[in-house]
């Protein structure tokens, strides 16, 4: 079968041929290059206008046979995927073959599991427009964690852009951090969600306050980068994945490629960045995703085949692929390695070690190990005052980043998930927040089961009176739910269910809110 595909989702204009028997693809890319600032989107569609009949002309002189045209559905920019829309219906029309709209974002993830060879990893996309974590679940990629404001690509322009830098900032920045020196930002993750916001506010003030640029380039990366591997490494550990893929046009940078490869490489998993041409926008990718779901028949009536700018990819049922999610793994009287320590079972204790991370910055690392077991220390044990069953602290040590904990649960509740354990959580969530703490990452990994149910892992826990905090707790633990159980909706109504009893009902409208900010654009 020969496929080809269209890319037209922002600034690449892109047509492919892909030969499944041969495994080859040929890519023809026509990139749009504003004069100032950022992507225009009024320049992008003037631009994919005159460009798709250009780069699909050269894809057909590529070959002698097409059997399906795909082409990017979405998401992206609403007046270059019309564009795009309407090549691949013509050309579908034309030449009488199937025509296959293909979610421009699940296009970055298999074109990594195809090259990869991986039966079923996590990916961390990091692109211009985006930034998150996609795990495959019950026959659908689900969403574990993503960027509460703006993509990583264009954070990072965001900043080249005061500074004067012309797009796309970020080799730019990857070019002056090379003679840069480390400096404090913020660093800001919520369980597997993170946001930029901050830091590039904080970035814009120490280039104002004279700061050397190197600097803040260097720590730009670092932290954004480390942000982004610890929550690729927190989703390895939720989902008992061993295998992560990477990509996204911010992927083509060497330090996030070299952090994420750190981290796998010491907790024993596999990584995988696909070469350059394979990471940015291109056509290739959407040609090789349209050929497996060409494949199983999962193509499109052209009346049928509108584009979607806000396509999410946790939205699109996986056809092309085996239902069978990644095995997790239960804990066991042996040390265990989560995403920030080791948990090693001692008589009737635990103790918890929080490990230096090699892929962080030495400074930015001991700054983060910390204050997370300060915070752990005095949160845990505030949280068991206010009533919320949590482990008992035997003991601190903030020299060797180790606490001991009493001994609690048989099982994360991961592995032995029921509504009346999920109930339990949101009434101990319910309970945190009426005193004013935000546990900050209540996954399934981080709630432990017996009879009872206790909130471990306060690492990443705070102190709020902002129902907006509140709410992304019940948001982190929504994420984790659709990751791990089978049949997460009945489980997520009795979750709010629960935490309606006690809780404010305005966090409950919050995380509609949250949900519902179409934060996710291409």
């Amino acid at each position: 079968m020969r496929v080809l595909g269209i890319e037209g989702t922002a600034w690449a204009a892109s047509a492919a041929i892909y030969d499944t028997e041969t495994n080859r693809t040929t890519i023809f890319t026509d990139a749009y290059q504003p004069e100032s600032g950022g992507i225009h989107p009024r320049e992008a569609a003037e631009h994919m206008r005159e460009a798709i009949p250009e780069v699909v002309g050269d894809a057909r002189d590529a070959t002698d046979q097409i059997d399906a045209v795909a082409f990017s559905r979405g998401p992206g920019l609403g007046p270059c995927l019309r564009i795009v829309g309407t090549a691949a219906r013509a050309l579908a029309g034309t030449l009488d073959v199937p025509l296959v709209g293909v979610n421009h974002m699940l296009a970055h993830l298999e074109i990594g599991r195809h090259h990869s060879g991986f039966e079923s990893p996590v990916c961390l996309n990091a692109s211009g427009a985006n930034a998150h974590l996609l795990g495959f679940h019950n026959g659908r990629y689900r969403m574990l964690g993503e960027t509460m404001d703006t993509g990583v690509g264009n954070a990072i322009d965001k900043f080249t852009r005061h500074v004067g830098w012309s797009h796309p900032g970020g080799p730019k920045v990857e070019a002056a951090a090379t003679d840069g020196e480390y400096i404090d930002l913020p660093y800001v993750v919520k369980g597997m969600d993170f946001s930029f916001s901050g830091i590039m506010s904080a970035a814009k003030e120490a280039y104002d306050d004279g700061e050397a640029l190197e600097d803040i380039c260097f720590s730009l990366q670092e932290t954004i980068f480390a942000m982004l591997a610890e929550v690729s490494e927190r989703a390895l550990s939720l989902t008992g994945s061993d295998e992560l893929v990477l990509g996204g046009g911010v992927g083509q940078n060497h330090r996030l490629q070299e952090m994420l490869e750190t981290m796998c490489e010491d907790r024993g998993a596999s990584f995988y960045a696909p070469e350059a041409r394979f990471l940015r926008d291109n056509a290739a990718m959407i040609a090789v995703l349209g050929a497996k779901m060409a494949a199983v028949d999962d193509t499109i009536a052209i009346e049928d085949s509108r584009v979607r700018p806000k396509f999410r990819p946790d939205e699109v049922g996986v056809t092309w692929r085996s239902t069978q999610s990644p095995p997790t793994h239960s804990i066991s009287d042996e040390p265990q390695r989560g995403a920030e320590a080791t948990v090693e079972h001692v008589g009737e204790t635990m103790v918890k070690t929080r490990v230096p991370k090699r892929y962080r910055h030495p400074a930015l690392d001991e700054r983060l190990r910390r204050e997370r077991i300060r915070s752990e220390a005095r949160v845990t044990s505030d949280s068991r005052r206010a009533g919320v069953p949590t482990p008992v602290l035997r003991d601190v040590d903030v020299p060797e980043h180790r606490l001991v904990f009493e001994h609690v649960g048989n099982a994360d509740l991961r592995d032995d998930l029921t509504e009346a354990h999920v109930r339990d959580v949101a009434r101990s969530l319910a309970t945190l927040h009426d005193v004013g703490i935000v546990h900050g990452d209540p996954t399934t990994r981080n709630v432990r089961v017996e009879g009872q149910t206790w909130l471990i892992d306060f690492g990443l826990a705070y102190y709020s009176d902002t129902v907006e905090d509140y709410a992304m707790d019940l948001h982190v633990f929504h994420q984790s739910l659709d990751g791990t159980a089978e049949d997460p909706e009945p489980l997520a109504t009795a979750f709010e269910d629960a935490y309606r009893e006690i809780g404010d009902e305005t966090a409950i409208s919050q995380l509609r809110e949250i949900e519902g900010r179409g934060r996710y654009q291409s």
